[in-house]
């Protein structure tokens, strides 16, 4: 190439760049064509036989696995972070009062006491006011408000505890993308389930069963369990062009004193923190102080990740794979850069991983152990 050459393709390179500033920040950017016979629609009977797509982040090489493999990629002294919220069956179907007419009220967020910040079909038919019934009638929503995105705030009325009514009435708050019906409800829920407070499960904690993590706590794993209770804003669609303008409802976590103690530990010890899910994820970088290290806390957060977040904690990430243009697709683009995920996710659809929550998993690691390559 001469030196003339040479000139104009570094201009033309230049140009390129100045004219696509936005690479990556535009929600269609994360684009891809699913076929929707990948989207799974029902739970494995043995969660740790679901497929595992490895990706190593720095260079995008795959390597393709059983989800029980996992534990030959995990080392003495890593910190596994897992979210031990529990799904609500969340979503009850009822009539209104003065018209009969047939209404889902999908439960959100507990505001106090008995109102809860709730999501209802069809919307038009539920004003301020309006009283609902459910079952036999021993549950009784009254809607006390519109509030932002068009959600309603809702006081129930019932007889006895509101929980056992509602593990009587209500059902559990599948995705709209999953249409068979779950047979048992402890399918969406991962067995380390404890605090009960979410409207979706944490579906990457779905591949684990007792005797997977029992092994990954004898190879010398730290297992580190915080809560974030999750909301649907994480699933909520991108709406506007320019990534950078999305807003991301908030959700309520908490760290304990243990967590922060194991997370903090494989920091400083040179040892990795590997997050299971996206929630997790999201939990420990909303907790960490501007020098990545854990506390004790409890909050809000509505932190949203896409390509350019340095991580100040995480180091890996254990997932499932996501909706197009959604914001965890970002997120993962985030650590493993857009182009290797894009890249991966390809490799899935043409092998035929299952997708979406009760789908295949994928680990996104920061080093590939050489014994493993296929």
């Amino acid at each position: 190439m001469t030196e003339e050459n040479r000139n104009m393709k570094s201009e033309n390179d230049s140009v390129q760049k100045q004219e696509d500033p936005m690479l990556g920040l535009r929600t269609s950017d994360y684009y891809f064509d699913l076929p929707q016979e990948l989207i799974a629609q029902d739970p494995l009977e043995d969660r740790a036989a679901s497929r595992l797509l490895v990706l190593d982040k720095n260079t995008g090489a795959l390597q393709h696995h059983i989800f029980r493999d996992i534990i030959d990629y995990l080392d003495p002294g890593d910190c596994l972070v897992l979210n031990n919220t529990k799904v609500i069956p969340a979503r009850l179907l009822g009539t209104k009062k003065d018209t009969g007419a047939a209404v889902e009220i999908l439960l959100l967020k507990r505001r106090e006491n008995d109102v809860w910040e709730t999501l209802v079909r069809p919307g038009k038919k539920l004003r301020p006011g309006a009283e609902v019934t459910f079952g036999d009638g021993s549950l009784t929503a009254k809607i006390l408000d519109v509030i932002e995105d068009g959600n309603r705030l809702v006081q129930f009325s019932y007889e006895g505890i509101f929980e056992e009514v509602l593990d009587r009435l209500g059902e559990m708050p599948l995705p709209p993308y999953i249409t068979h019906k779950l047979q048992d409800k402890n399918m969406y829920q991962t067995v380390y389930a404890k605090y009960e407070g979410s409207a979706a499960a944490p579906t990457a904690g779905l591949h684990f069963t007792q005797e997977l993590l029992k092994r990954i706590e004898e190879k010398g794993i730290d297992l580190a369990y915080v809560t974030l209770h999750v909301g649907l804003g994480t699933f909520r669609p991108v709406k506007v062009d320019n990534v950078k303008e999305h807003h991301m409802h908030t959700e309520w976590y908490q760290v304990t004193q243990e967590a922060a103690d194991k997370i903090n530990k494989a920091k400083e010890t040179g040892h990795r923190v590997i997050c299971v899910g996206t929630t997790s994820c999201r939990t420990i970088e909303s907790a960490a102080d501007e020098n990545g290290r854990l506390h004790e806390c409890a909050d809000n957060t509505s932190i949203f990740i896409y390509p350019g977040y340095r991580f100040k904690v995480l180091d890996c990430l254990i997932t499932n794979f996501h909706l197009p243009e959604s914001t965890l697709v970002m997120l993962v683009s985030a650590l493993a850069g857009r182009d290797h995920i894009l890249s991966a996710y390809q490799v899935a659809i043409q092998e035929k991983y299952r997708f979406f929550s009760f789908g295949d998993a994928m680990f996104i690691t920061d080093r590939m152990p050489l014994q493993k390559n296929v």
